[in-house]
């Protein structure tokens, strides 16, 4: 999609250099107020509840929500609206369940990351959760910077008229250039301010774009009238699926939701609030932002199937359907909001993967940089280093990173998110052994199931599955014995969660199990593996937030 207009590529140029000098403006102010490791990881616990809320919710949703959701009801219609209510459902229970507690529990155990929380939850002496925990994060996070700055890139290179291959990496270099910048010198204060600037500009796009296109249709009437006419399965709500397609596409929408618990860049803006009664507030802010950027999403694509009927690819639906209907600032905003949708989200993750090298491998496994500025010097070369990594990948189309992607919403969200929910509610309920167990359980999980979802596509790889993992149990069980770091029971971790990985791979190829969203089997698993491994290897200590042995070095 790219503009043909000199007049109109010039106008929107120009708003995306005010969009991005906007963006650098925040850096500066953020990096003024950032003196040392607590503020560079954390803002110092001091965000206020519109930062926190809005920055929680934007870092989530990424491109997806801009080109992905539109794109949903474009292809299927009314049915494609089955995401918000499940995206809904996970951001009530991580803003009113996880939120509170957990804003509560970081500050009483001192944490700075997830990992951090999870760690001194359960305890950790030989650094065994720490060290898998943040395997898990980078081999998902890396592959997600560099898919986020590749949609970046394309997405900078079509709405400035740039073509062919170096319009693409003038793209890549342009966003990365100035989400790098930003983060590394404002760290989390400057992502979470950025974040509000950039969601606000979403969610406006998302509730005046498609009002304005259905009004220009002659209102609802018209657009209802226009999707039955184009096919009356739009109208429906199951999109003409019936049986186990049916069953297995509506649950798989619902359980998206499962995923924003273990969402490290997500549950930190709720450790990061100023305090109980930011949290509240924040809570309220962040649920009408979801309400209306998933519904105007839906709207957007639902509203471009009656304009544009025959666009080839319906994620584009809304910078086409901008640039067709408003004038060039107008459609420069919009085009701007697609962009920071994305550049929201990267930014939130790089700081992620680069804090779990600065903090939790090089502070706390390491024990280096143990004063304040050592920690903000250390943290803000990660995220240039971690930023410059990305951009190689990106460049460099690494298909095996590109790969890890497609499993990185669910891998995340099964690995993690049930022991944030074990963590804030039931603690005593597992072990740290039980914890290992999840986390290698849902990304095992994860991978089987999503590879017997899309076998046709991926029959080599889904055949692989028992081979491989069997070898990654058999290596894990080397290093945890060469190292002298592993106890019993985290082999028996290791030994369940490459059983239950097996289990995964025979269950997705019975009946219609198929048809179910991968996240929603491995979630259930991991928590599964967690409570079984705990009750034949219990905690060894119990108490507070703070468990003896943790840890710190």
């Amino acid at each position: 999609m790219t503009p043909q207009d000199p007049g109109t590529i010039a106008t929107v140029a120009a708003v995306m250099a005010v969009y991005l000098g906007v963006l650098l403006f925040i850096g500066w102010r953020a990096a003024r107020r950032t003196h040392g490791g607590e503020d560079f990881h954390l803002a110092g616990r001091g965000l206020g509840a519109w930062a926190a809320g809005i920055s929680s919710t934007a870092s989530s949703e990424s491109g997806w929500v801009t080109l992905g959701a539109v794109g949903m009801t474009y292809a299927h219609g009314i049915s494609g609206l089955w995401f918000a209510p499940g995206c809904l459902l996970g951001y009530l229970v991580n803003l009113y369940v996880v939120a509170p507690r957990l804003r509560t529990l970081s500050e009483e155990q001192g944490s700075l990351t997830l990992t951090d929380v999870l760690t001194r939850r359960w305890g950790d002496p030989k650094h065994v959760l720490r060290l898998t925990s943040v395997a898990v994060i980078l081999l998902c996070m890396m592959g997600y910077v560099a898919a986020q700055m590749t949609a970046a890139g394309k997405a900078f290179s079509s709405t400035l008229g740039f073509s062919g291959p170096g319009g693409y990496v003038i793209g890549v270099l342009i966003g990365a250039a100035v989400i790098t910048a930003v983060t590394s010198l404002g760290g989390f204060r400057g992502v979470a301010w950025t974040d509000l600037f950039q969601g606000l500009l979403v969610a406006a796009a998302l509730i005046a774009l498609p009002l304005y296109a259905i009004l220009r249709l002659g209102g609802f009437s018209a657009l209802i009238a226009g999707l039955g006419a184009a096919n009356p399965n739009f109208l429906s709500a199951t999109g003409g699926r019936v049986g186990p397609a049916m069953w297995g596409f509506i649950v798989g929408e619902l359980g998206i939701g499962l995923g924003y618990p273990g969402m490290p860049h997500v549950v930190t803006r709720y450790m990061a609030a100023g305090d109980l009664h930011e949290v509240k507030r924040l809570s309220v802010i962040a649920m009408l932002w979801g309400v209306a950027v998933f519904y105007g999403a839906g709207l957007v694509g639902l509203a471009g199937r009656v304009f544009l009927p025959h666009l080839a690819d319906g994620e584009q639906t809304l910078m086409v359907m901008s640039l067709k209907l408003l004038n060039p600032v107008l459609a420069g905003l919009m085009l701007a909001a697609v962009i920071s949708a994305i550049l929201s989200t990267v930014s939130s993750q790089l700081l992620v993967a680069a804090s779990a090298v600065s903090y939790d491998i090089v502070e706390e496994v390491v024990g280096k940089a143990a004063d304040d500025r050592r920690s903000l010097i250390l943290g803000r070369w990660t995220v240039a280093v971690v930023g410059l990594l990305g951009v190689g990948l990106a460049l460099g189309h690494v298909r095996v990173v590109f790969w890890f992607v497609l499993f990185a919403w669910s891998g995340l969200g099964a690995a993690f998110g049930p022991l944030v929910l074990f963590a804030v509610l039931a603690k005593d309920a597992v072990s740290r052994h039980g914890a290992l167990a999840a986390m290698l359980t849902g990304l095992g999980v994860t991978v089987a199931w999503k590879l017997g979802r899309e076998i046709a596509a991926n029959p080599d790889a889904f055949a692989r599955v028992p081979f491989l993992t069997l070898a990654a149990a058999a290596l894990l069980l080397l290093l945890g014995r060469a190292t002298e770091r592993f106890e019993v029971g985290d082999f028996a971790a290791v030994l369940a969660a490459a059983a239950t990985t097996f289990a995964s791979w025979w269950l997705v190829q019975q009946g219609g199990l198929h048809n179910l969203y991968e996240l929603v089997p491995a979630f259930f698993f991991a928590g599964g593996a967690a409570l079984a491994v705990s009750a034949a290897f219990p905690a060894q200590s119990s108490g507070g937030g703070v468990i003896p042995n943790d840890s710190r070095t």
